[in-house]
């Protein structure tokens, strides 16, 4: 017998994915009777669950991975950075830090494993261990995200991912479905669902029909969604959908959000506005018809928020094109939009078109983009002055009597604003991370709302 659990260090970098990534590995880990630390010290071996999307993400999961060398020695790497490429074809990673133990791609828990198991024997057997019903988790208890596919179809000359994650492969809707029951049932009271394609689930399965608790579901998203509002509704949990395409068929979505059912909030990446852009960046779906389309999901829901993402200075834009996105977002009334300036990915087929920007152009483009769509967000926030909303309480020092922090239906963790609560009026009123409050909105400040609970 072992006189010591065996410690695995743990790093998760990059987006939800690949957190929902690093909860699966923890979750096994966990079952398999590994101690697990977010420190190096005292660990038997590290794990760094990399991004390797952009320049930036590749920078910071390589320093990552070269801090846990230094501090630690032994490191296993997994993630979309362990399946790039070198610039002589070899393992990107392996070039840079040879000393690391393994590399493996994303979505690759069993290989992880096989390295964990191969440098920290496994302690005991995993059939008498007890792990929570909802599997390991590194969000906050009362939100949780849910991934209900991997890889993508799509060939857009700027990005990489299909590369490193693959095609699209949807997950079996009855097991969606009851990991989603799990986590409700755990206390998770917001859901946000995360995939690289969200619109586009069971396309690969030709919407093939799945089973949850004997009864029929078909493996389309908005089956799917009317299942998951369903589940949720006992918990008066929220469900949030995110990396939405504007496919036709997410119009019948918006009923649902109408009714109470899904949050009327869409996360959706439209990139660029112009149609000869867009057509360069090879992206799905009629981006030129956007605003028919936002149009259509304000008439059917009109409290709907929709957060988007763009890329400015992407190769060939003119200035003439440039402008027309400007138009675009003034027009469009984006609640919340990000841009980035666009990063020449090793890999991507867009650098090989012609017209690249200089680097300090595609930034300056990318201030100006934000200036226009902050000055849309703020004020689009002061509209909300006056109004009453529900909100979840995500941060509430001595139970909220100093007041407090949480979220509206309009704000996702992490990349949206949020609603600082102001200390209740009533001495006797307190508040409770994981609890839902009715807040009245007193003001705007930045991306942030001001609300007093009522």
């Amino acid at each position: 017998m072992q006189d010591k659990t065996p410690t695995i260090g743990f790093v998760s970098l990059g987006c939800p994915k690949a957190l929902t990534d690093s909860e699966l590995i923890l979750t096994r880990l966990a079952a398999e009777g590994y101690a697990t630390s977010k420190t190096y010290e005292g660990a038997d071996i590290v794990i760094v669950n990399t991004c390797g999307f952009i320049d930036e993400a590749v920078e910071e999961s390589l320093d990552a991975i070269g801090e846990a060398l230094a501090d630690n020695g032994r490191v296993v790497v997994t993630g979309c950075l362990g399946a790039r490429q070198g610039a002589d074809g070899g393992n990107l990673v392996r070039q840079v830090h040879p000393k690391v133990l393994a590399v493996t791609g994303p979505q690759a828990t069993q290989e992880v494993m096989d390295a964990v198991h191969a440098h920290v024997p496994k302690p005991h057997d995993p059939f008498v261990d007890l792990v929570p019903p909802a599997g390991i988790k590194l969000t906050p208890r009362h939100y949780a995200y849910l991934k209900i596919s991997e890889g993508c179809n799509h060939g857009c000359t700027f990005c990489i991912i299909p590369s490193m994650r693959g095609k699209l492969v949807s997950r079996p809707v009855g097991d969606v479905l009851a990991e989603a029951r799990a986590l409700f049932e755990s206390g998770v009271k917001e859901l946000l669902v995360v995939s690289q394609d969200t619109s586009a689930y069971g396309v690969d399965l030709r919407y093939r029909t799945g089973f949850f608790d004997g009864r029929p579901v078909k493996t389309r998203l908005v089956d799917l969604c009317e299942k998951l509002g369903e589940l949720a509704e006992p918990h008066g949990a929220w469900v949030r959908l995110h990396y939405v395409y504007p496919y036709p068929h997410v119009d019948d979505i918006l009923p649902l959000m109408a009714g109470g059912r899904i949050l009327p909030y869409l996360d959706v990446p439209f990139q660029h506005a112009h149609p000869d852009v867009l057509r360069r960046m090879k992206r799905p779906a009629s981006g030129e018809r956007n605003l028919e389309r936002l149009a259509r999901w304000r008439e059917l829901c009109p409290p709907i928020v929709v957060r988007s993402t763009f890329i400015a200075g992407f190769p060939g834009e003119t200035e003439a094109e440039f402008e027309h996105l400007l138009d675009f977002v003034r027009e469009a009334r984006i609640d919340r939009a990000g841009c980035f300036a666009y990063s020449p990915v090793a890999g991507a087929a867009a650098n090989d078109l012609p017209g690249a920007l200089p680097e300090a152009e595609r930034e300056a483009r990318r201030a100006r983009f934000m200036e226009i769509a902050e000055a849309v967000s703020v004020a689009k926030l002061r509209e909300r002055i006056g109004a009453t909303m529900q909100v979840l309480v995500d941060d509430a020092p001595a139970l909220g009597r100093r007041g407090g922090w949480g979220r509206s239906y309009a704000d996702a963790p992490e990349i949206d604003g949020r609603v600082r609560l102001l200390p209740p009026a009533k001495a006797s009123t307190t508040l409770k991370v994981g609890g839902f409050v009715r807040a009245r909105i007193v003001a705007a400040e930045g991306h942030d709302l001001v609300a007093q609970p009522v």
